[in-house]
């Protein structure tokens, strides 16, 4: 079974107006991440077309932005590095992810961390 959740934050919508796009599965949650590597700091910077915008320190070589991504996902949530992945997108600034062990309201809770 999968739920879909549509979440838009008074006053925290993106220039579109579109809310993230968050699915349940297995255990897990799945939703769209937009990357702004090389970024002057971590950070959750709203959302776009559906999508987490996080912007990364990271640079966008040898993997290490996607790295960078999964532990700045998993020290937000307070879980283990392992429980998240990326499902698609390795070479593209959006990307599905993949968290086991979290809930969509945990997920909502990150934009309280924009900026």
């Amino acid at each position: 079974m999968v739920n879909v959740v549509v979440i838009e934050f008074e006053g925290k919508r993106a220039m579109d107006g579109q809310g993230l796009e968050i699915s349940s599965r297995d255990g897990a949650v799945i939703f769209r991440v937009r990357v702004q590597p090389r970024a002057s700091r971590d950070e959750i910077a709203g959302v776009i077309a559906g999508a987490l915008k996080v912007r990364l320190q990271a640079p966008a070589l040898e993997d290490r932005a996607n790295l960078a991504l999964c532990e700045y996902l998993a020290v937000l949530l307070k879980t283990p590095k392992s429980a998240v992945r990326i499902l698609g997108g390795e070479r593209s600034r959006i990307k599905r992810i993949e968290i086991r062990g979290v809930l969509e309201q945990q997920v909502r809770g990150l934009l309280l961390h924009e900026a």
